[in-house]
Order: C-alpha cells, then sequence, then structure tokens
C-alpha cells in the first residue's frame, strides 16, 4: 500500500527548522545550474530552464539552502533574444542555462531551440553567452554574445591557463556525445568542436559540467533521456582534453527502478560550500513511478554529497528529506523578488508594476496588460489577442497571445481573481487557466457562444481541456441566467494530486459554486510545468473587448513530498 507524507507550509521564510528539504525550488524550475560564491556575501545562485516562458532564465539566490528569493531574470528584455517567438513547440525556446562565476563576472551559457522535430537540422540551436557583474541590479544580464555550436547544454570551464573550454552535447542519433571546444567569451570565437565521451551508453548524453579535483577533470553528464531512466554519470582524466575514464560505480545519481516518488532524477550540478560541504542539485518530477500526475513538472532538487580526495563524488539518493550537514539559517535575501512559496495578495494599484515572478508564453504585447487604466483603477487590464492558448496549432503562435501567470509551486493551493468581463462578440473570453504548454492547458473562462447580437443574454462560462496526450475531454458548459452586474470571482483549488477543482461566484463576496474538474494528468507532459494565470483571447477572431483583473490571490496549501511503501 502506497502512503504519501505532505509537509504543512509556513509561508515566507523557512525559520522554524534548520534541515533544507526537497523539492528545493518547486514547480516549474528543471534543469538547475547553482554555485556558491564566497564574494557575494557567501551567497547561493541558482538558474533553471525556462523554455518558451518570458523573462527567462530566472534567478533564485539563499543564503542558507533554504530560503530562495528570485532575484531576477537574465532575459528580461525581449530586445535580448527576439528570436524566442520563432521557437515552435512547448518544448522548444531556453534549455539548460549554465550559471557560472568567474574573475568577479557572472555568466551564463545556454541554448535557444527553435523546433524539436528535426534533431540533426544545425539551425536550430542558437548559443548564446550572457553575463553580469551584480545580479541583483534590474535588467542585469547583457545582450547575448552568440557563438556557433552544433547541439546544445552548453556550460563552460575555466583552466588555469585562462583559456575557456566549453562542453555541450552533440546530438546526432547515429552516435550522440560529448563534445568540447575552446571559446573567447568576448566575440564568440571558436574553435572546432572535439568529442570527448560518449558517456556509457545511455540515451541521450547531455547537460555536461567539467570540474577540477585532487589533479582530476570530472566530467558529469546526463544520461537515458529526461523520463523514468534518467540518470547522472561520470568520467574523469588528467587532461582537459581527456581520454575520460568512466566512473567504476555509474551511474553516480538516479532514481530509476526505485519506488521513491521523485524520479526522473538528473540534469545535476555540484558546487561546495564555505565549509567545504558539497553539494548536487538536479532535476526530479514528483510522480513516483507511475510517472501519470506530474502538473508541476521538472523541479530542482538537492542533495547532498561526499567526495574524497582522489575519489568519485559519491551522492546521496534524491527523496523529500535532504541528509548531510545543516547550515545556519540566514533567511533575509537581498531583491526584489518573492521568495519561492510566498502566496500572492496582489492588487494591482497605480503605478505599480507587475511581480518579478509572473511569466508570459513568449515575448508579450506590452500593449495588451495595462495596470489601473483611468476609470479601471487597481485592475489589470487585459486587451484579447487573435490567438487562444492554443494558438495557431498547439506549437507556434505567430502574434503574441494575452496570458499572464505565476508558477504553480505547491500540490495543494488555491488560485484565485475578480474578473469584470462582459464578451460582446462570439467567442469572446476571457478566464484563468491552468497552462502547461500551447498543446496542455485547462481553461476556466467567461465565453459568448451565440450569433445573436447580444452576448449578456446568454453568457456562459465553460471549462475547456487541450491535451495531445490523454483522451479528449468534453467541454463543461455553464449558462448563466444573466450578465453579472459585478466582477465575478473564478477560483481554482488543488485539494489533491490528481484533480483541479474550478468554482465561481457571481459577487465577489458571495459563496463559490462549484463549475467543474480538470485532471492533473491531461496538464502532465513534456519539460515545462504548470502556470495559473489570466487570458483574454477571440478564439481566432479579432476581438475588443477588454476584460479586468483583480484581487489576484494565490495561497499554498500542501506540498506533497515522499512516497512511501508500507
Amino acid at each position: 500500500m502506497h502512503c504519501l507524507l505532505v509537509v504543512l507550509l509556513t509561508f515566507g521564510l523557512a525559520v522554524g527548522h534548520t534541515q533544507p528539504q526537497n523539492p528545493l525550488i518547486p514547480g516549474f524550475h528543471p534543469d538547475p545550474s547553482c554555485i556558491f560564491v564566497l564574494d557575494w556575501n557567501d551567497t547561493f545562485f541558482c538558474a533553471s530552464s525556462s523554455f518558451n516562458a518570458f523573462p527567462g532564465i530566472p534567478i533564485h539566490a539563499s543564503q542558507d539552502l533554504q530560503n530562495w528569493r528570485l532575484i531576477g531574470n537574465a532575459l528580461s528584455r525581449p530586445g535580448q533574444l527576439p528570436n524566442l517567438t520563432n521557437a515552435v513547440g512547448g518544448t522548444s525556446g531556453i534549455w539548460a542555462p549554465t550559471i557560472r562565476y568567474h574573475d568577479g563576472e557572472f555568466f551564463i551559457l545556454t541554448t535557444l531551440v527553435f523546433d524539436k522535430m528535426d534533431i540533426t537540422d544545425t539551425s536550430r540551436w542558437d548559443n548564446i553567452i550572457l553575463r553580469t557583474k551584480n545580479p541583483y541590479a534590474a535588467n542585469a544580464w547583457s545582450d547575448p554574445v552568440h557563438f556557433s555550436f552544433d547541439g546544445y547544454d552548453t556550460s563552460p570551464f575555466w583552466h588555469e591557463d585562462g583559456t575557456v573550454y566549453v562542453q555541450g552535447s552533440h546530438p546526432w542519433e547515429v552516435s550522440p556525445h560529448i563534445d568540447q571546444m575552446q571559446l573567447d567569451l568576448d566575440t564568440g570565437e571558436a574553435t572546432k568542436q572535439v568529442p570527448i565521451w560518449n558517456g556509457t551508453g545511455g540515451l541521450a548524453p547531455e547537460g555536461p559540467h567539467m570540474h577540477l579535483k585532487d589533479g582530476y577533470y570530472y566530467l558529469i553528464i546526463a544520461e537515458g533521456g529526461t523520463g523514468l531512466n534518467h540518470m547522472e554519470t561520470g568520467a574523469r582524466s588528467r587532461y582537459i582534453t581527456g581520454p575520460f575514464t568512466p566512473a567504476p560505480d555509474n551511474p553516480l545519481l538516479t532514481n530509476a527502478n526505485t519506488t521513491s516518488y521523485f524520479q526522473t532524477v538528473g540534469h545535476a550540478d555540484v558546487f561546495q560550500d564555505s565549509r567545504g560541504n558539497w553539494w548536487g542539485v538536479a532535476l526530479s518530477t514528483r510522480s513516483g513511478p507511475e510517472y501519470i500526475s506530474y502538473p508541476m513538472g521538472r523541479e530542482t532538487v538537492l542533495t547532498n554529497m561526499t567526495w574524497a580526495e582522489g575519489e568519485w563524488p559519491v551522492f546521496q539518493n534524491v527523496s523529500g528529506l535532504i541528509g548531510g550537514p545543516t547550515l545556519p539559517l540566514r533567511p533575509q535575501i537581498r531583491g526584489d523578488g518573492a521568495f519561492i512559496t510566498a502566496p500572492d495578495s496582489i492588487n494591482f494599484a497605480p503605478d505599480s508594476q507587475l511581480p518579478l515572478h509572473f511569466t508570459y508564453w513568449r515575448i508579450p504585447d506590452p500593449a495588451a496588460y495595462i495596470i489601473s487604466p483611468p476609470g479601471h483603477e487597481n485592475t489589470l487590464q487585459l486587451f484579447p489577442s487573435l490567438l487562444n492558448l492554443t494558438g495557431f496549432d498547439a506549437n507556434s503562435a505567430p502574434t503574441p497571445q494575452t496570458f499572464v501567470g505565476r508558477r504553480q509551486v505547491h500540490s495543494e493551493f488555491v488560485y484565485s481573481v475578480d474578473m469584470d468581463y462582459l464578451p460582446s462578440a462570439p467567442e469572446e473570453e476571457a478566464g484563468v487557466s491552468v497552462f502547461l504548454a500551447q498543446n496542455h492547458h485547462i481553461d476556466f473562462g467567461i465565453v459568448c457562444l451565440t450569433n445573436e447580437p447580444s452576448c449578456a443574454d446568454t453568457m456562459t462560462l465553460r471549462i475547456r481541456t487541450t491535451s495531445t496526450t490523454t483522451p479528449a475531454r468534453p467541454d463543461t458548459i455553464i449558462p448563466l441566467a444573466a450578465a453579472p452586474s459585478h466582477a465575478m470571482r473564478l477560483e481554482i483549488r488543488a485539494d489533491n494530486l490528481t484533480h483541479y477543482i474550478f468554482s465561481y461566484s457571481q459577487g465577489s463576496t458571495g459563496d463559490m459554486v462549484l463549475a467543474g474538474y480538470g485532471l492533473s494528468e491531461d496538464v502532465s507532459w513534456g519539460f515545462t510545468g504548470t502556470m495559473l494565470g489570466v487570458y483574454a483571447t477571440g478564439n481566432g477572431q479579432n476581438a475588443s473587448t477588454p476584460a479586468y483583473v483583480s484581487r489576484w490571490r494565490y495561497e499554498g496549501v500542501l506540498q506533497v513530498t515522499s512516497e512511501s511503501t508500507g
């Protein structure tokens, strides 16, 4: 029999316990890369993949491995990477940033992937360098320097002689392997790619990171694909260019073939703190081996390590509780963003800005989002987009989609907004969504479904599921007797691991009425994780009726952290 163990939540800062718990950075934060920087007040910095989300590459900081604050996004300006709008598919976009600190400066190397369909097309990879001397500053990170690399997951290493060696995944299906080249970080000029290791034979050798310790160059990579067979393997050499000898006990880290609630563990990075402790971060899904319901997708987890002199690193298996040493609690992290599990209570006051953790899908049209417009103070005005959340073909979106959300970071939560909206033409719609990608989302909207001149007499609530991996779900249609005289409250709850509950109230202080359900398995797929947000669309028709959002609230209830068999 299986039993789920849960953690009751204390919101905001962790102050009552001394042991970090997984997931370290919950929600849509895959492919973690983390460093410890003594020069910046003994601070840990972590970067994660963002795929088509914008702003991209969220940067979180902590001084105790427990309290994590969003301090910025490395991709914060549309002009940095306008080609993000051309990425096709829910698993395209920004892959696997590596963050490093060298000689007083922070660097990120990452890959913009345009289309996952043709893995042999070299034009689909755009590898870039971002840098900053102050990660806390607004729009801190530079415009990118582009460099040529036939592949992805590029990661830098500074040799003792000053040469920068870059390791990355060369993905040809006939012989996938890890390549290496030398790179000028100022100009993007690079030498020819040279194969250095094929891995141990697992699918998709990728995510390489190089480390120098005790006279050995250790190459630690991911293999097995990012599903249930995901694992971390290693090899070492006396020379940075190889040849590399595999570890005798590979894989170094995996939860494959276990009953653990944390699965798909891999794509790791390792770092050492000021006390000499070694730590590893990796991605993981909280799915159990059934691998059916995991809407938050691939999250960042932490594991303790030991690394004896001249020996191979030894990783502790990933679970909800993190063993090893504890660090003194230092909860006060500088920065303008929210702590990762903090609740939202956002009222869109005049002259305010959207919070740092709010996220769009691809680069937005700024004219579609107005805070406190005249006559509608303390609201967020949404101007409807031509495309709905499915977009042009469930993969691309040649014009922007009006959607803004925040990551789901709790197993159970309550999310709600007031929506002042009266559609005036057929198929005009605005509402709330559990959004994973264009081909996986559940929308709960106010929509006009009539061809009559007046929509006010036939307003409807609709729950619609879009999913390419589960059977088609029928729409839930709830006719309203009359248009509401004031804003409606729309609510999404997760009271368990398998269902979302959608409710509404026709008065902002009235009782909530159950509208229907959505299944978390319908938004469990691919590389990303669910976001909860608001949208407005004409569903393929030009629409002009704005929606006004107010009283945005999000509160976590439970965090499921482990599964045991007993």
